[in-house]
């Protein structure tokens, strides 16, 4: 049997993926509604593998990959995510997680996913395979690529409409070092302004307008 922590914040979504991955009879689905939910479970009883959304309320699913991990680096992450920009897929298996699956795939992809990433593999759903391929290393690439882990959470929450003062919250850091970080990423990606590092990060695929 497979345990799986599936963590997305909404239900109606995960009770259908939840059907999916269980319809073989061979994988065993806990559930988490947030990152906080979903590390408290993974601290509380260990599984096999983890799935989880990028876009999570409060403390996104970059973050919670970093935390499985800095307790287990032998932990087994697989994104499944709406948001598949190139700079985020790289990110996240830059970080650490073991596959990432666009929710635009087939939904056999995620059952491929899991079963390839319990046995040791790295997975890529095939979109996202042609995506990367030719995705090119421009000026805006480049910049979010210098960003840290750290730095690049904030960038994304700072993108998603919080402030300092929320990150520090969330990530649980002091409020000087959430703004000490804010600076650096402005610097980093040559922004001035929370507009214009906005619309960066709409124009990266980062966040999604509304």
């Amino acid at each position: 049997m497979i345990a799986v922590l599936l963590v997305d914040d909404h239900p109606v979504v995960r009770s259908g993926y939840r059907r999916l991955l269980e319809q073989d009879g061979d994988i065993a689905i806990a559930e988490a509604g947030s990152a906080e939910q979903a590390y408290a479970a993974f601290v509380r009883q260990p599984v096999d593998l983890c799935v989880t959304d990028l876009s999570l309320p409060g403390t996104g699913g970059l973050e919670l990959l970093h935390r499985i991990l800095a307790r287990d680096n032998k932990a087994k992450v697989l994104v499944f995510s709406m948001y598949d920009s190139a700079h985020l897929v790289r990110r996240t298996l830059d970080a650490g997680a073991r596959g990432f699956v666009s929710k635009q795939a087939a939904p056999d992809d995620l059952v491929a996913a899991v079963r390839a990433v319990h046995g040791g593999q790295r997975f890529l759903s095939s979109d996202l395979s042609r995506h990367l391929l030719h995705a090119g290393v421009d000026n805006d690439t480049r910049r979010i690529e210098s960003l840290s882990g750290r730095e690049f959470e904030v960038f994304r929450l700072l993108a998603g409409g919080k402030s300092p003062a929320d990150c520090a919250q969330l990530l649980n850091i002091s409020q000087k070092t959430a703004a000490n970080i804010q600076t650096r990423v402005k610097v980093k990606l040559d922004v001035s302004t929370s507009a214009a590092l906005v619309h960066l990060a709409l124009r990266c695929g980062i966040i999604a307008s509304n």
